[in-house]
């Protein structure tokens, strides 16, 4: 089982059926399923999901990985067409060995010097591509801080910004408008790069909506943000003072429609595919279930009610998305996953199981994420442990290590955003 814990969780029926879901929902986002339904190979054709390339065009075969899932999806792709690649490149925070793949041990969330160095060798050895190149480009959540080329900041102002962010509340979508006005290869710098070479993008999608221009700040994706929109964002969240950014700082995106018109962009994950396989989990167990967003986006805090309340008795509510926290000057440890859970408790009575859980395993701990219930605050007022003032502090990781209600499977090899599901009796 994916859940480590489940033995210790599955403390009621409620419980039970939440925490099947979550397991068929983690099973069938896992890498080798998902690269087996989109990506096979026929003789000297490539066929990923449905459109072919033929490796007889091409001289000279690439493939270039970023992102949490990168290398085992790289890994596969390898095998694949192994006698027709020239070389490859692949950054990840856990690797794999491969034959002809160069493998980075990357960080995430914030970029680090090794991310850059990643990036830079990356440039170099393709930005004298032709028409008979083909690359495939693999992109997975949190791309964007792996592959990471500021335009004209330093390494550590880059850094700064993406904590800074990280801390405002703001969402995913609004923080990538940052980084791509701040970066070469974000909002189709990477296109423009690789140009004029056959570029075919594999995309892992963490993003609500699956938005291209998003995912790892869309760096195979015409871009239609500006750099006004990127003040914006950082005016927004009153951020100006403390990244102290000119204007000289951001770059516009390439517009130029030549860079992009031999770019296939593919979504061959996204939480989708998770969703279905919950719902039709919950209907093997003979329970209704409705889908209720796949890009939902809220502040954790504030999640409970709306998800709460959209849940008729004897259902089961799924949703996708990413909720955002906005952490205070003494925060404690958590993710938004947790957080989403704690605010809930106070909702839940003897009717609601409440789960919520990043898809990769690592809710900004080594918490997956966390279930709760009746029995979590009977527990919680048994331990004289005050829920508000957790929340309060931010601290939703030792709350739940208190009342022994965090899931935790591990880090996970995809992440298609969080998953959360609300049962009520």
């Amino acid at each position: 089982m994916f859940i480590k814990n489940y033995r210790e969780l599955a403390k009621t029926t409620e419980r039970k059926i939440v925490l099947e879901l979550i397991e068929a929902a983690l099973e069938s986002i896992q890498p080798e399923e998902v690269f087996k339904q989109n990506v096979q190979r026929h003789g000297n054709i490539l066929s990923i999901s449905g459109q072919e390339f033929d490796l007889d065009d091409f001289e000279r075969v690439f493939i270039l990985g970023f992102g949490k899932g990168s290398a085992g999806n790289s890994k596969l792709l390898e095998k694949l067409i192994t006698d027709r690649l020239t070389e490859g490149f692949v950054i990840d925070t856990e690797g794999e060995k491969f034959e002809k793949i160069e493998f980075t041990k990357g960080t995430h969330p914030l970029p680090s010097e090794t991310n850059y160095k990643f990036t830079q060798n990356v440039l170099e050895k393709l930005s004298n591509l032709n028409e008979k190149d083909l690359i495939l480009v693999i992109i997975c959540g949190g791309g964007s801080a792996m592959f990471v080329h500021p335009h004209s900041i330093s390494l550590s102002q880059k850094i700064a910004v993406g904590k800074a962010l990280l801390k405002s509340g703001a969402n995913i979508t609004e923080m990538n408008i940052v980084r791509k006005h701040l970066s070469d290869v974000k909002g189709g710098g990477l296109a423009q790069i690789l140009y004029p070479a056959t570029v075919a993008t594999l995309i892992y999608s963490d993003v609500p909506g699956n938005d291209l221009s998003t995912i790892a700040s869309g760096p195979t994706t015409l871009d239609r943000t500006t750099i006004e929109d990127a003040l914006h964002v950082i005016k927004k969240y009153n951020l100006e003072e403390e990244l102290n950014l000119s204007k000289d700082a951001f770059v516009e995106n390439p517009q130029d429609k030549k860079y992009f018109e031999k770019v296939h962009n593919v979504i061959v994950l996204s939480n989708q595919t998770a969703l279905s396989a919950m719902q039709k989990k919950a209907k093997e167990l003979g329970w209704h279930a409705k889908i209720f967003s796949d890009r939902f986006e809220s502040e954790a805090k504030l999640a409970r009610e709306k998800l709460i309340s959209a849940t008729h008795h004897g259902s089961i509510l799924l949703v996708g998305g990413e909720t955002t926290v906005h952490v205070g000057k003494n925060a404690g440890r958590g993710g938004r996953n947790q957080e989403l859970v704690l605010a809930a408790l106070k909702y839940v009575g003897r009717e609601i199981t409440i789960a919520s859980v990043a898809s990769d395993g690592w809710d900004n701990t080594e918490n997956t994420g966390a279930i709760g219930d009746y029995k979590t605050a009977e527990q919680a007022i048994d331990l004289g442990v005050e829920p508000l003032k957790y929340l309060e502090a931010n601290n939703s990781f030792e709350f739940f290590e208190k009342t022994n209600d965090a899931i935790i499977t591990g880090r996970l090899p995809s992440n298609v955003s969080d998953l959360i599901v609300v049962l009520r009796k």
